[in-house]
């Protein structure tokens, strides 16, 4: 019987299907967790940085020092944008595997379980990304400060600064024969039609024929999401929808046409469906559009026009109208933008043109609109690629101080923070070479 109970003891220690591994303050981390996150990173592509089994258990537990200073501090999260980054996840996870069946196979858990993990890992995301602000708000280095930094730099330890521009941009898009709008709105009746009579599923040709690519796989399902996430057009009818079985009246927007059916509503959240066609424009229309366009680059040349001004009159892109055309880096929010970060069709325009040079009229694909518009576009400013200096990357420079500082200072927290906090680690987990090695004592 001994020799029994020892056996099952042993198979028992063999299949365990949790436990806790780590223990920081008043909160555990457990085996699960571990391993959720390995498959989490594995999935979307994101590399790390040695033994998973030893990275993830520290890093799990130095996002527990930030939560526990969080609540000390009375510091939350804003529950809409949580909501709003889970919605945003999880459609992108269905999109990418195909649906929610198949995430849910991959992932093992329900898409409600799954959601709920998901609303707590961003919540602690963006409480400790708010701890972390909090412990830096002060780091504001002085012009001085940033010259004694500089000095202190070895020329092999300053960045090359890539080639930027400035670029201003007009552009419109081609005008639509009413004929075409005709068509379009034929077709979407006659989906409306065949819904209503139960001759066809949404959802069915919203995967046929929608041609928003991404929630066609989704058989034109949106997600939960707020008013504030759609173009007013779109908001004000969908959010007027009661009844899941109807189909909306025929709603334009700057994207095209779309007919939309109610799934469910949840407070100010809503997720429906949807079906958008856009209006094909021919041959002659687009030599039209470059035509006009042509005419405006005349006149600018001849200095009879200056492009701002040509901008005010003429272009229908709403994010640069008000800039006389000048183009914003998406990606830093600033003006200045290396050729990677410009939309292909511009960067062929603007690379061999001078400073204050127009382009010639050409055809690009607005990724915003996911429409083709015709463009001209004029190089404001051009900066080769040089070793970053003082007097020209003031702010580059400035910013690798505020890194340096900060990555220091969250350093020096940490390291202090571990001297404070009750910390144990199981005996099999120690075994690791640690970023921080005070975890044990």
């Amino acid at each position: 019987m001994l020799l029994l109970l020892l056996s099952s003891w042993v198979a028992a220690q063999d299949n365990i299907i949790d436990e806790v591994i780590w223990i920081v303050g008043d909160e555990a981390i457990l085996r699960s967790e571990v391993e959720e996150e390995r498959l989490r990173a594995q999935y979307e592509g994101q590399p790390i940085p040695g033994d998973p089994y030893c990275v993830i258990p520290e890093q799990l537990a130095i996002q527990k020092l930030f939560l526990h200073q969080a609540e000390l501090d009375s510091i939350e999260a804003n529950e809409s944008s949580v909501s709003h980054q889970v919605d945003m996840r999880m459609n992108y996870y269905i999109s990418q595997i195909g649906s929610k069946e198949k995430m849910e196979e991959y992932f093992r858990k329900t898409s409600s379980e799954i959601r709920e993990e998901m609303m707590n890992s961003v919540r602690n995301q963006m409480i400790i990304q708010q701890m972390q602000s909090k412990l830096t708000e002060d780091i504001q280095p002085t012009p001085a400060e940033v010259r004694r930094y500089y000095n202190a730099l070895s020329a092999d330890s300053l960045p090359m600064v890539p080639a930027q521009v400035e670029v201003q941009i007009l552009s419109f898009e081609p005008p639509v024969p009413v004929e075409e709008t005709e068509r379009i709105k034929s077709q979407l009746r006659e989906f409306t039609e065949r819904v209503m009579s139960g001759n066809a599923d949404f959802s069915m040709l919203a995967r046929l024929y929608s041609e928003d690519t991404e929630s066609a796989k989704r058989g034109g399902e949106l997600g939960f999401v707020g008013r504030g996430q759609l173009v007013s057009e779109f908001a004000d009818v969908a959010f007027n929808l009661s009844d899941p079985k109807r189909v909306s009246r025929i709603v334009q927007t700057e994207y095209g046409y779309h007919i939309i059916q109610l799934i469910e509503k949840k407070g100010e959240r809503i997720n429906c469906r949807h079906i958008l066609l856009k209006p094909r424009v021919s041959y002659d229309d687009k030599q039209t559009a470059i035509a006009r366009l042509d005419s405006i680059r005349a006149l600018i040349q001849a200095d009879s026009l200056v492009f701002e001004a040509a901008v005010a009159r003429y272009s229908q892109d709403k994010n640069t109208v008000m800039s006389g055309g000048l183009m914003t880096n998406p990606n830093t929010g600033a003006s200045k933008f290396e050729y990677q970060d410009l939309p292909a069709e511009i960067a062929r325009q603007i690379y061999t043109m001078k400073e204050g040079d127009v382009s010639m009229p050409f055809t690009m694909i607005d990724r915003a609109k996911n429409k083709e518009v015709c463009a001209i576009v004029k190089l404001k400013n051009k900066r080769d690629a040089h070793k970053a200096n003082l007097e020209d990357d003031f702010q580059v420079i400035r910013n690798m101080l505020i890194q340096k500082l900060n990555a220091e200072t969250i350093e020096q927290w940490i390291r202090s923070k571990q001297q404070e906090i009750y910390v144990s680690i199981d005996p099999a987990w120690q075994g690791c070479d640690f970023q921080y090695p005070n975890w044990v004592k």
